[in-house]
């Protein structure tokens, strides 16, 4: 339903990446420009942790690793990590199934992974909370970097 970009061997164009988000690609559309323009950061073209992900963007500001992007068909999912102060500091501020998605995070050091595939505005909308989160690190103790 979801398939990701899994042929390591065949780097795709970025326009094969946006195509590839089919419905949804003028959501990555603005997730990619906002990342870039509001949020000053760089992009990346990889495939990074494995088979199972397959290719991704992967966004950063300097040394600090902000997200990962999938493209899917149909859909894109954003792997991202905060410190449990951000995720509380941004709870009470998101949807319910952003929510849910929170609680159930990958825990990982004092905070958690999380994988949001992006399906409505609501998605959109919440993402650009998290992102700014993370990339302005407006609360939480420890740096970012990854």
């Amino acid at each position: 339903m979801y398939e990701r970009m899994l042929d390591k061997q065949t780097m795709p164009s970025i326009e094969e990446f946006i195509e590839t988000c089919g419905k949804r690609k003028q959501y990555f559309i603005q997730i990619d420009q906002f990342l870039i323009d509001e949020l000053k950061l760089k992009k990346n073209l990889r495939f990074p942790y494995g088979n199972q992900y397959g290719w991704g963007m992967k966004y950063a500001s300097k040394n600090k690793h902000i997200c990962d992007i999938f493209a899917e068909k149909d859909a894109f999912t954003v792997m991202l990590r905060m410190d449990n102060k951000q995720f509380d500091h941004v709870f009470h501020s998101v949807s319910k199934d952003t929510q849910e998605l929170i609680q159930n995070k990958y825990p990982c050091s004092d905070g958690g992974w999380i994988h949001f595939r992006i399906l409505n505005l609501n998605d959109l909308t919440d993402l650009k909370l998290l992102l700014t989160m993370k990339a302005t690190n407006q609360i939480g103790g420890k740096s970012q970097d990854e």
